[in-house]
């Protein structure tokens, strides 16, 4: 495969597409292309394999990252599986983590930690500060864990119960012809818990809105295209759940005299 191979429009989704948003474009081709659903296609199963292919690089935080600035054939230094082939674990272990139990293989599961969603924004830089490298500081809408009931969600003298739509698990079972799929609960939204009091600042959330300001660390030598990522610094999860991470994609603007 072309080291020039676009992952992301294998998946049909922009390149500053969230995690949460690959997952789903994933979700949406493999239920289509899989082998299961297409015995003896040949070209069903070879898509298969490369969108699969293509969701092992755009899933995992440091291979995207690493395909996002230097292509395919490094990225794919580090990943399981290739475009040649269904990887080590077979069809199975990527249905296991996006689909669970979809095929009828019983997957550990529980609640869903609902983790906050990756951020990206644009940094526009002269010349010179690409070149000198500094440090700037961004302002950005996003969620934070709210301060009032410490990212619980609830009061302080509020109880919670398990849920009687999916009994805690936070899952419940659809029947689609011969598919039986996971999906989440709705009358819990996948926490598995009910909150008798909720919080009043953030409606059970666990979190709130605002804008907030990020110190940003730029190298010297960054180039239009370069992503830095921040850990944690993206949207805080739900009920406590891990933040997710901030992109900040390079922008440099054209010098009137000066090119590089």
């Amino acid at each position: 495969m072309a080291n020039n191979k676009d992952l992301y429009k294998i998946l049909g989704v922009n390149k500053t597409a969230s995690a949460d948003e690959i997952k789903k474009a994933f979700r949406k081709l493999a239920m289509k292309l899989h082998p299961d659903r297409n015995p003896d296609n040949k070209e069903a199963e070879a898509k298969f394999k490369e969108v699969k292919a293509a969701y092992d690089i755009l899933s995992d935080e440091q291979k995207r990252a690493t395909y996002d600035r230097f292509g395919y054939d490094a990225a794919r230094g580090n990943a399981q599986a290739g475009f040649g082939g269904a990887g080590s674990g077979g069809f199975s272990d990527i249905f296991g983590d996006v689909f669970g139990d979809i095929f009828g293989r019983r997957q550990g599961g529980g609640k869903r930690q609902n983790r906050g969603r990756d951020l990206a924004y644009e940094l526009d830089l002269s010349l010179e500060e690409a070149v000198n490298g500094k440090n700037t500081t961004i302002r950005i809408p996003t969620y934070v864990p709210c301060k009032k009931c410490h990212a619980t969600g609830a009061t302080k003298k509020s109880t919670k119960r398990t849920c009687p739509t999916c009994q805690g698990s936070g899952q419940v079972r659809m029947q689609q012809g011969f598919f039986s799929i996971a999906q989440t609960c709705p009358n819990c939204q996948g926490k598995g818990q009910i909150i008798e009091n909720p919080c009043d600042k953030c409606h059970g959330e666990g979190r709130v809105h605002e804008h907030v300001s990020k110190q940003v660390n730029i190298p010297a030598g960054v180039d239009s295209g370069d992503r830095i990522r921040l850990s944690g610094e993206g949207e805080a999860g739900e009920m406590g759940a891990p933040a997710g991470d901030l992109f900040v994609e390079i922008r440099v603007r054209k010098h009137p005299i000066f090119t590089r």
